[in-house]
This record gives C-alpha cells, structure tokens and sequence, in this order.
C-alpha cells in the first residue's frame, strides 16, 4: 500500500460500511475519504450516525436501492397484501410462491414518507449524495432477504415501479443539487431514455449536478455514446470496482474508453477495513490501462497535466464531480 500523503487522497465513491460491523480502531484507522451508502429504510439512519461521527472521512449517500424499490408504495394508505399482489399480479401456479413471500415482506411504506425522510437527510448534510439508487431488471426478489442463504423467487420489481421510485428521487436531488450515485444493471437502454428525460424536464439545472455509474457495467459503446459530444450528458461519470467489475475483463477495455476526465474508483465493499485496499487495487487497474504513473510521494504544488500521475488524475475528476455545473465545458482544472 502507498503511504498516507498518497492515501489521504483517494475517495472510495461507494462502498456499504454499515452492511457490517463497524469498529472505533477500523474508523480511526482509516486513510481514505468514503462515500457510505444507503439503500433500504433500516439503514438511512445508519449512515446519517456513521457521516455525524467521522465528518472528515465519511461522505454520507441516502436513498432507496431497486432492490428494495418494492417496498415503497406509490400510494398512501394501502395493505400489505394489496400492495404487492397489485405489484406482482401472481399467476395461479405462482400463488403458493407469492404467499409464503408475502408472509416474509415487510409492510410497505408510503413513496410520500420516504421523500420526507429523505429530504430531511440530504439537507441535514450539505455534501450528501443521493445514492444508492438505479434500475435493476436482473435482480429476483427473494423469499426472506434477512436469511444468509437467499432463495430467489421468480417475481422482479416491474421496471416503471422501479422508475416511479427512482426518478422522484432523482427530481430531488436535482431541486437540491445533490450528485448521484447510480445503479444500472441489465437496463442500458431504459437508463439512457431516463437521462434524456432528465435533462429534457429540468434543462440547466440537470446539468448543476454528477451523476456516477457506480460498478459501470454498460458496453464499451453504450458509453461512447453517453460520452458523444452530440449528447448533452456531460454531467455523467464512471466509477469501478474490484468486487463486481473486476469478474470480468471487460472492464479494462470500458476504462481504455472512458474519458481519462470521467473515471472514478470504488470498492463497492461492506467490510470497511478492506475498503481501501479494494480501492486502491482499482486505482492500480486504472493506472495500467491508462498508462499513468503511480504516485509514491506527493508535491502540493501545482505542476502540470503531462506530469500527473493517477491518484492527481483520480482526485482531480472527483473534484470535478463534486463541484458538478456542467453548463460549459469549464474543468476543475482550470480552477483558480
């Protein structure tokens, strides 16, 4: 591992640290700024107590994962079993399936509660993310969720289900001005039609805000296009991780096309005492691909581009996205 002056620098841009125990000394010890997740209702205040103890390493990220998008009801005041029979419509040879499920699914909660919550979370914290949110059209809902070997059941969260959910947290993060972690497995296409509708509703201020392809997994020419000059979609980056990108190598051809200006690092992890090793595996990926140099040690002053190595590289597009404006073509380079 490289020393502190080098560490200090990097940011895990999504991890799941409070999917495990946490542990004093694994906090104390660590050397990494880390963008803490939230995706179900049990664990929004998980990471709010997790950012409000360590504000200068934890960035917290609230919101509601599609994995979990079909708890939430779009409707108010409705019962558990309409709810879901509603959303999964059960086939006679599947209502056996459906009931025993039934039985393990939590009640819902209203769409109107979980914007109020989250609402309460993204203001309480300035430099919070909206996150884990996106579109799923893979994933299976299982049996009990809680259990440590998971039985898949047949049924999926319908994609506009998953849709309503998402994008009326999307629109609030836009009101807010708040940058997006995003999630996008199986559904290149319908999230490409989601941006376009984004940026058509919301103009400029779409623009005032990043948004990430957390564990990218779109093609290598999903993302030309999402990078193509002709589309509007400047204001979207990619991050990688070792957990879930690195199973294949195709992600070394995916970092080979992204914008030496648009890529970030991840570990995707929930142990936090492997999250920076994780991180910094890909950050050695990134460097090899893209043929840059691997910082040892660090010079605060200025230098110039042909002289930066990865982690500047690195630290320099995620100050880009923080900083977010995309209206013009202005980079955190050019900064004052």
């Amino acid at each position: 591992m490289p020393p502190p002056c080098i560490l200090r620098h990097i940011v895990d841009v999504h991890c799941h640290p409070t999917d495990s125990p946490i542990t004093p000394v694994a906090m104390d010890q660590l050397p990494i700024t880390i963008c803490a997740m939230s995706s179900r209702p049990s664990d929004q205040y998980l990471v709010r107590d997790l950012a409000s103890r360590y504000p200068e390493k934890v960035i917290p990220c609230f919101g509601y994962h599609p994995w979990f998008s079909h708890w939430i009801s779009l409707k108010p005041h409705v019962s558990k079993e309409e709810h879901y029979r509603r959303l999964f419509s059960p086939s006679k040879e599947r209502e056996d399936t459906f009931k025993t499920m039934l039985s393990h699914l939590p009640d819902p909660v209203s769409l109107q509660d979980v914007l109020l919550e989250l609402r309460q979370n993204l203001e309480g914290f300035p430099k919070a993310m909206l996150g884990e949110v996106g579109i799923d059209r893979a994933a299976r809902i299982p049996i009990d969720h809680t259990t440590s070997t998971v039985e898949l059941t047949p049924f999926t969260v319908p994609l506009e289900h998953q849709l309503a959910i998402l994008e009326a947290q999307m629109n609030m993060a836009v009101e807010l001005g708040r940058n997006i972690s995003l999630h996008s497995v199986k559904s290149h296409q319908a999230t490409l039609d989601l941006l376009n509708r984004m940026q058509e509703k919301h103009k400029a201020s779409w623009l005032r805000i990043s948004i990430d392809f957390h564990s990218c997994g779109v093609s290598t020419e999903t993302w030309k296009v999402l990078e193509a000059s002709s589309t509007p979609h400047r204001n979207v980056f990619m991050s990688l991780s070792t957990a879930i990108n690195g199973r294949s190598p195709s992600h070394r051809s995916l970092i080979a096309a992204c914008s030496s200006r648009r890529i970030l690092v991840e570990s995707d992890y929930h142990a936090i005492e492997e999250c920076t090793k994780r991180t910094w595996d890909m950050v050695l990926t990134v460097a090899e691909v893209k043929g840059w140099s691997v910082e040892t040690t660090w010079v605060d002053d200025d230098i110039g581009e042909e002289e930066w190595g990865v982690v500047r590289h690195l630290k320099n597009n995620w100050d880009e996205f923080q900083l977010g404006n995309h209206t013009s073509q202005r980079s955190a380079r050019c900064r004052p």
